[in-house]
């Protein structure tokens, strides 16, 4: 493996910077190549994608090759371009990320859009929504930013990764309209609320060494162990956002690939109602699972 050459009279063109680094990462294995290198080179040039364009044939520093190499490396070892960049763009918001927070992924967009779904029907005024495990806060920006009389609060049991989702809510313009609070699920949430959503850890304690190295070794196990068969979150969960909804009000939760049928299960048992099928990402995954508590 060759690596860009650093001398300053003879660094390559951006362009061919751009080809050669995804020429290495399709060696590596890794999916979307092309991409991954247009934004590694983009953000060591500190570059948008018509810069990249409009400055193809300009030669690279020693400096930004040398930093180009450095993300190179990281990227070939296996870690995932949003954690090399320190975002990621969820619902088309711009989120910082930290050690401690879960890469946004688009599957969890889902839960967003069934939320949405269930709002229009319902025409709430002023809803108040909790996202129970945050996280960099995405969901609950997602929906904030769409639903522009709503107030909202993130539960995470990291501090650290409450101080991402406050300053992504910041950024966002949307910090007076969100809290944050350090706690176990719901348990120092009072309630009531609109909507409760969630994208609680769901893998199986013994399914995480399984998993791409992107994932294993990267995101926060926190967030993804769901003990020895997955669901002790959802155990945890589904009982206490039972008592702090509205009647009428829904929770809706992400799901792993064939959990959907048991998370219904867990809902029914704590007297929420199923009232439609699960929604399906874009592999057809049932992914956001929902349910209403009733009026008594």
């Amino acid at each position: 493996m060759v690596p860009l050459t650093t001398a300053s009279d003879s660094g390559p063109s951006i362009e061919s910077a751009r080809r050669s680094l995804s020429a290495r990462l399709q060696a590596a294995g890794i999916e979307e190549a092309g991409l991954d290198a247009r934004l590694l080179v983009g953000a060591a040039l500190e570059l948008d994608l018509t810069g990249l364009v409009t400055q193809a044939a300009r030669r690279l520093t020693a400096e930004e090759t040398a930093r180009l190499e450095a993300y190179a490396q990281r990227r070939i070892a296996g870690e995932p371009v949003a954690r090399i960049l320190g975002t990621r763009e969820f619902w088309g918001l711009p989120l910082r990320l930290s050690d401690a927070t879960l890469v946004p992924r688009p599957d969890t967009e889902t839960v967003v859009e069934r939320a949405l779904e269930l709002f229009r029907e319902r025409k709430i005024q002023q809803p108040r929504i909790a996202d129970i495990g945050t996280g960099s806060g995405a969901i609950l920006l997602a929906l904030l930013h769409e639903i522009p009389d709503a107030f909202g609060v993130g539960t995470d049991l990291s501090l650290t990764a409450l101080g991402t989702a406050r300053g992504n809510a910041a950024s966002l313009g949307l910090g007076n309209r969100s809290g944050f609070v350090a706690c176990s699920y719901l348990a120092a949430l009072s309630g009531p609320f609109d909507l409760i959503v969630s994208n609680p850890p769901y893998i199986p304690s013994a399914e995480i060494p399984k998993l791409s190295i992107e994932v294993r070794e990267h995101d926060p196990h926190l967030a993804l162990d769901g003990g020895n068969d997955g669901y002790d979150a959802y155990r945890a969960l589904i009982p206490q956002a039972a008592e702090r909804l509205v009647p009428g009000g829904a929770l809706i939760v992400e799901a792993g690939q064939g959990q959907a049928r048991n998370i219904e299960t867990l809902m029914a048992a704590a007297a929420l109602v199923v009232d439609r099928p699960p929604k399906a990402d874009l592999a057809g995954i049932p992914r956001a699972v929902s349910a209403r508590k009733m009026p008594p």
